[in-house]
């Protein structure tokens, strides 16, 4: 007998083999959906915590929406995009102090960002260097962000009153800087407070994420740029910025949306009622729709904002990931 004539045919499987493939197939299902199963919990909480009241939110900008309706808000009028007109019609009072809120916070944000990202980058690059105690700086840099917000701004408050407070004491009392004390809670100085606190309390942030992007940086580059005569500012230029480019991106998007939506900060250093030069358009719309009671208004504007912030952050995230392929190529 020859040896083909020993040999199973070839479409003839094992036997048992066609009952554990079954087995194998549940088993690789069931470790691939592990962790969608796991995940399960966090998603319906996120559900009920954000997107519901989000979209109840977007209802209620529909309809006309104000106190005479608040026990059965359902029951209240449809309005179509009345809401959305009356948040936009730049003519009217309600736009145009819509428009000058809006106004403020851009100014507000684009400072406040700048400034953060600015301190937080000159203090990771000062602390890059080995000296003694600089363990202890970097502790010290991270107590405004580690603090309590409420906590933080209600200090700032105090600091800010205009007979006792410790801002005029050094400036006027002090150093003279000023011909009398200052308000700086009401009045035009109201927007310089609420940025100064805004930037303490935000740039350490900034110093924590720019230290950690610059510890993936060689130090060998910056050994060989010195070994070729590059200075301090030539290194920072050609070799820090360009690889805290990513770090940077990501960064830059969140300072933004974090002080763009900012409501504790104005809502604790200034009450209900901020003053018109540092009025926030978070402020601005807790006043539409909680001092004025009509929600409907204030739930339009709030929808209005969302887009706005979406189509930014799309804007950024194309030109940031443009600008990313043209410098690989």
């Amino acid at each position: 007998m020859t040896m083909t004539a020993l040999q199973e045919p070839a479409g003839r499987t094992q036997p048992g083999a066609a009952a554990r493939e079954p087995r194998r197939r549940t088993g690789r299902l069931r470790r691939a959906s592990l962790p969608y199963l796991l995940l399960l919990p966090a998603l319906l909480l996120e559900l009920l915590v954000h997107l519901v009241p989000m979209v109840i939110g977007i209802v209620m900008s529909f309809k006309e929406l104000t106190q005479f309706y608040i026990r059965d808000w359902g029951s209240a009028p449809w309005s179509g995009l009345g809401n959305y007109k009356m948040s936009v019609d730049f003519d009217a009072p309600v736009g145009q102090a819509l428009l000058h809120s809006f106004f403020v916070t851009v100014g507000f944000t684009l400072l406040s960002v700048g400034l953060c990202w600015l301190i937080g980058t000159a203090a990771a690059v000062y602390l890059q260097e080995n000296f003694r105690g600089r363990g202890l700086l970097r502790a010290l840099f991270l107590v405004p962000y580690a603090l309590p917000v409420y906590t933080a701004v209600i200090t700032w408050a105090f600091m800010f009153q205009h007979d006792n407070g410790l801002v005029n004491h050094v400036l006027h009392d002090q150093l003279h800087l000023t011909g009398k004390p200052s308000f700086w809670l009401i009045g035009d100085n109201s927007f310089y407070a609420l940025l100064t606190v805004s930037v303490w309390k935000g740039w350490p942030f900034a110093f924590l994420i720019v230290m950690a992007g610059l510890q993936n940086i060689p130090r060998e580059l910056y050994e060989a740029a010195a070994l070729d005569g590059a200075g301090m500012w030539q290194q920072i230029r050609r070799i820090t910025l360009p690889s805290l480019r990513p770090v940077n991106q990501v960064l830059v998007l969140v300072l933004f949306l974090w002080t763009f939506n900012d409501f504790n900060t104005p809502y604790v250093l200034f009450g209900k009622s901020a003053p018109e030069a540092a009025d926030l358009i978070s402020v601005h719309i807790y006043q539409a729709s909680f001092v004025t009671w009509n929600f409907g208004t204030g739930s339009a504007m709030s929808v209005l904002l969302l887009l706005f912030l979406l189509v930014v952050t799309g804007v950024y995230l194309l030109l940031t990931s443009r600008g990313r392929r043209t410098a690989d190529v």
